[in-house]
């Protein structure tokens, strides 16, 4: 998430989240990587953000901390919401609402040598995969410990 935001950061000059309006229609690859690091951040499955989530709840849960895990969860579900306003920003941009930084948006071509653009594709690769086979890798850690 913070990768992507800098990368729009250095691209337009700005990092004010209304400036984000409509950045699908200039760059499909960053909007895209910025709602599945939100995403990820809410703990929406199949993400690995959930299951993050999910084994942080369930040990506290385990050992009695139900207020906690229950304030964890609310604000979980809090957060949720304000990821998913900032997704709708980025993906449902009319032409009044594009904004002016990123109606000027200067758009990299698909191979880059940018750093941050390289670790923003391994962070949205390591966020989306590991959530996606989680399953068979959790069978395997079982069937050899038990």
């Amino acid at each position: 998430t913070f990768a992507c935001i800098v990368l729009f950061g250095l691209r337009t000059g700005t990092d004010n989240i209304r400036d984000y309006a409509g950045l699908y229609t200039k760059d499909p690859f960053l909007a895209l990587s910025s709602a599945l690091c939100l995403l990820s951040l809410g703990g929406i499955p199949p993400l690995a953000g959930f299951f993050g989530k999910l084994y942080l709840f369930w040990c506290g849960w385990q050992a009695g901390l139900y207020f906690l895990v229950s304030i964890g969860l609310l604000t979980s579900v809090v957060s949720i919401y304000y990821y998913l306003k900032i997704i709708k920003l980025l993906m449902t941009g009319r032409n009044k609402e594009i904004t002016p930084h990123v109606r000027n948006y200067r758009r990299s071509p698909l191979r880059s040598n940018n750093s941050i653009e390289l670790s923003m594709i391994v962070c949205v690769i390591a966020s989306t995969i590991p959530g996606i086979s989680m399953n068979p890798i959790i069978a395997i850690a079982q069937d050899t410990l038990f």
